[in-house]
Order: structure tokens, then sequence, then C-alpha cells
């Protein structure tokens, strides 16, 4: 994973919710705002993973790859 994103976090009640600001859906429920934290990670990580994935098999072939930083 590369580049830094912002997790909102906030209690609702018994729970820690929190989504990044930056890639929708990913969002978590936690009892604990530091297993929160690990868990946006985890889904945060998987959410960039998957959409790679999908992005370069919906590329086929023949195609090139940029860094594009803002």
């Amino acid at each position: 994973m590369k580049g830094t994103y912002t997790a909102v976090i906030k209690q609702s009640g018994a729970w820690w919710i929190g989504w990044i600001e930056e890639v929708p859906g990913v969002n978590c429920q936690e009892a604990t705002r530091e297993k929160l934290v690990d868990t946006l990670r985890v889904t945060l990580r998987e959410a960039l993973d998957l959409n790679r994935r999908e992005a370069l098999d919906a590329a086929g072939e023949g195609f090139d790859e940029e860094s594009i930083a803002l």
C-alpha cells in the first residue's frame, strides 16, 4: 500500500466505527479504537489489492502502468 489515507473514527454507543475518506466502501466496526484502526488498515489493504487486480484484469494485454503523484 502506498500513500497515506484518512480514517474517520468515532464512538457510537459501545462500538467504535470508522471509514476511510478516500476509498468508498472501506468501513468497519470494532469494540475498541485500537482494534478498529487495525481492522481499517487490513480492510483498506484488501480493498486496494482487489481494485488493482480488477483494473489489471480489465486492461487485458498491451498496457502500460504510470505512477501518478498528487
